[in-house]
């Protein structure tokens, strides 16, 4: 979604009046319905500054991360109080049992980042599950495709230039799935909703691309999906690679044409070696 401005634009030290274009940014709250003891309770447990759209994708991909679903098959429906709502009330099926210790976590999160926001950290714990397998590889050719690739499918950041995007992509480089929003987390939780509300196993077998940097909220996003290939145009950080080594996520980082850096795990990646190691700048 986007909204044009009026603006002063100034060249040459000459303002002049024009039109300009902005991603559209406003807050939207998720809320919880579930049962327990026989009563139906519905609960605050996120306010998210996003690009309205996609917002039930958002919702499912939200809940999913912070582990409070497991599956689309938890959620009976997802209904918003109206067209333009920043409202909107997601119901799980009466059987699902809800972790009372993640609700009582009140999230607030920006645009510019998913966890630090957090009420708590405890939220940033993640269970212990094994490393995910090594089932696939992808060439660097592929790799140093994504770049382009994601920003020919990224239609709103042609307009306004403040869009972040996360892209699935198959091992040969075949778009599965891109969403835009201006927090860089929101866009994750878009496209992770989307194949969870279809029972999409697709995630598992293919390549996260990032348009900006990696960070620790992204990998944790990708390693509940099973994403064992996340490849970012920007910069890793510390934790985003700690992450990444700690449960077999194959992290590629400063993906540019003709080159990339591979933080941990290559095996996944089709690489030549050198017999000698050198000093590694970005």
């Amino acid at each position: 979604m986007k909204r044009a401005v009026s603006i002063h634009r100034v060249e040459n030290g000459i303002d002049s009046r024009v039109t300009d274009v902005v991603a559209v940014e406003e807050p939207l709250e998720i809320r919880l319905r579930y049962r327990d003891q026989n009563r139906w309770h519905t609960q605050p447990v996120s306010v998210t500054m996003r690009t309205p759209g996609h917002d039930i994708e958002l919702a499912a991909g939200f809940l999913f991360s912070e582990s409070l679903i497991e599956s689309g098959n938890d959620v009976a429906s997802i209904e918003t109080s109206g067209a333009e709502s920043n409202e909107l009330t997601v119901e799980l099926q009466p059987d699902i049992e809800v972790d009372w210790e993640r609700l009582k976590r009140n999230f607030y999160t920006t645009s510019s980042c998913g966890v630090c926001g957090k009420a708590s950290l405890q939220a940033l714990d993640i269970e212990d599950r094994e490393p995910l397998p090594h089932v696939f590889e992808a060439t660097p050719e592929v790799l140093e495709s994504l770049p382009r690739l994601l920003r020919e499918a990224q239609n709103l950041f042609a307009v306004t230039g403040g869009l972040h995007a996360a892209a699935l992509f198959s091992t040969e480089g075949k778009l599965q799935g891109v969403y835009e929003d201006v927090g860089r987390h929101n866009a994750a939780d878009k496209l992770i909703g989307h194949f969870l509300l279809r029972n999409d196993p697709a995630p598992t077998q293919g390549i996260l691309a990032l348009s900006g940097r990696a960070s620790f909220e992204l990998l944790q996003k990708a390693w509940r999906a099973r994403i064992a290939l996340v490849a970012a145009v920007g910069a890793p950080s510390s934790l985003a690679v700690d992450l990444a080594r700690r449960f077999g996520i194959t992290l590629v980082g400063f993906l540019r044409e003709g080159r990339f850096n591979v933080y941990s795990h290559s095996e996944r990646i089709q690489l030549h070696k050198e017999d000698f190691v050198k000093q590694s700048n970005p």
